[in-house]
């Protein structure tokens, strides 16, 4: 039985939730998706997630929510990653931060294991990727669980692997390669046109791109961009008006999966405008 993943690249801002809302139920409804991971690390205003974004990403349709390197933005949302566990924070932040990594759900018959990674080339050079994935030594409860999870192989692994580096997300989707369905990169804002199923099943895109208004700088008003590179100064960035030269849209990808072997048959991006 061939199932349909959507997954959609970060919504950035207001921008990004108000088409978010208007184009993700229809696409739903139009692929008969059966799981929909949306990463929304970007929804308030441009950096991290509070408990409005949450709701209105959900209610649109997502699944589970995946974040990044920006989760950590609004200090009043941290206790919701500890209750909720349809949002997810990267695995691999050393110690033991609030939240989860990765969350395990079941729809419609089928198991979905979620896992959230973020990279260290190029960004805050915290614990490794890989061996949050494949280490087996000095794990604590949680993550001795996901393990045992992946060695039953009864569950569709999906992996939202949020990096600066397209080396570093190349490098994971080979070494994943045949243990995940699909691994999606994002952080860049930057769709890229190198989806593809690896030899072994896993599908792969080294960016799922943004969610906001295509007319920006990574979906940010163009012109503090600029003053930012041009001066070093560090200007606030604040999300990009859309304007009919410059719409909203959204990013991602749509993947077909055989249930039974937990491997991708194919992939396609999405690139919607409004």
């Amino acid at each position: 039985m061939i199932v349909k993943l959507i997954m959609i690249g970060d919504v950035v801002g207001e921008p990004g939730l108000a088409v978010l809302e208007k184009l993700l139920p229809p696409l739903i409804a139009q692929e008969e998706a059966d799981f929909v991971v949306v990463n929304g690390e970007n929804a308030a205003a441009g950096f991290g997630i509070t408990e409005t974004e949450k709701a209105r990403i959900l209610n649109a349709g997502a699944d589970i929510i995946t974040t990044g390197n920006h989760v950590w933005e609004k200090r009043e949302f941290w206790p919701a990653l500890d209750t909720e566990e349809r949002v997810l924070r990267p695995a691999n932040y050393p110690g033991k931060p609030v939240g989860r990594g990765w969350t395990l759900l079941q729809k419609n018959k089928t198991r979905w294991l979620v896992i959230n990674l973020q990279g260290r080339e190029l960004m805050t050079p915290i614990d490794c990727p890989f061996r949050a994935f494949a280490c087996v030594e000095t794990l604590d409860a949680q993550a001795t669980e996901f393990h045992d999870l992946l060695k039953r192989n009864d569950a569709i692994v999906l992996v939202d692997f949020h990096a600066e580096s397209t080396r570093e997300k190349e490098a994971l989707g080979f070494y994943l390669d045949g243990r995940a369905a699909v691994v999606a990169g994002t952080h860049t804002h930057v769709q890229t046109a190198d989806e593809k199923v690896l030899p072994l099943g896993t599908a792969y895109i080294t960016d799922l791109g943004m969610t906001g208004v295509s007319g920006g700088v990574i979906g940010m008003d163009a012109a503090v961009c600029q003053d930012r590179a041009r001066t070093q100064v560090l200007y606030r960035m604040t999300c990009a008006e859309p304007t009919p030269a410059q719409p909203p849209e959204l990013q991602g990808i749509v993947v077909e999966i055989d249930r039974e072997m937990r491997r991708a048959v194919s992939i396609r991006r999405l690139r919607i405008k409004e």
